[in-house]
């Protein structure tokens, strides 16, 4: 087998892997994103080996996929926040449903702890996220969860909530963490480190 044909295959296994990675992500986004540089590849792969038919399938896959993208970010604006009371039974609900993600990037989390900052993020009819906190002197805000389920998890609900928030005049928000994963959320997020707390001005 000669070099060019080595590197055409290698071409072709590069896409195809990319797709079924793909299809492993629980985010929409990254689903269709890493799906389109695969369709990508793979169409530049089947016109190599002169597979029109395959190249015009896996090229139509991106149009498809860039054009949902493009709708994803254009309607961030439907998010939404509900500033819940005392009653445990939608936490209760949630929690059941992401019970195991959830201790996977709050492992010390207890659903049962006191809190009186409950806000709840939702992307139409869906629920995208939900935040437990309590509510320090100076009006901000401990956060014990800031939970976001796997097809929001681009980072947009998190934004809209804390928009929110300082909307309402909440000063800053603080956290911990023993999850190197949610560390890296915080610090992308704009929380800055401080002897081992996690601190974010909202206004």
């Amino acid at each position: 087998m000669d070099n060019a044909k080595i590197i055409v295959e290698a071409v072709g296994y590069t896409g195809s892997a990319l797709v079924l990675i793909s299809m492993l992500m629980t985010s929409v986004v990254k689903l269709r994103f890493i799906n389109t540089i695969g369709s990508l590849i793979f169409t530049a792969y089947a016109l190599c080996i002169v597979s029109y038919p395959t190249a015009a399938m896996n090229f139509c896959l991106a149009l498809i996929n860039i054009y949902n993208l493009a709708k994803l970010f254009k309607n961030k604006k439907k998010y939404y926040v509900l500033k819940l009371d005392d009653d445990k039974s939608l936490i209760n609900y949630f929690w059941k449903l992401y019970e195991k993600d959830i201790q996977k990037y709050f492992p010390e989390a207890d659903k049962n702890a006191p809190c009186d900052a409950v806000y709840l993020v939702c992307y139409g009819s869906d629920t995208a996220g939900i935040l437990l906190g309590t509510k320090k002197d100076d009006g901000s805000i401990d956060v014990k969860i800031d939970y976001t389920t796997p097809v929001y998890r681009d980072c947009s609900a998190g934004k809209y909530l804390y928009t929110y928030l300082a909307s309402q005049h909440i000063p800053a928000l603080s956290a911990s963490t023993n999850s190197e994963i949610h560390r890296r959320y915080l610090l992308k997020m704009g929380f800055f480190e401080n002897n081992g707390r996690f601190e974010k001005k909202l206004a």
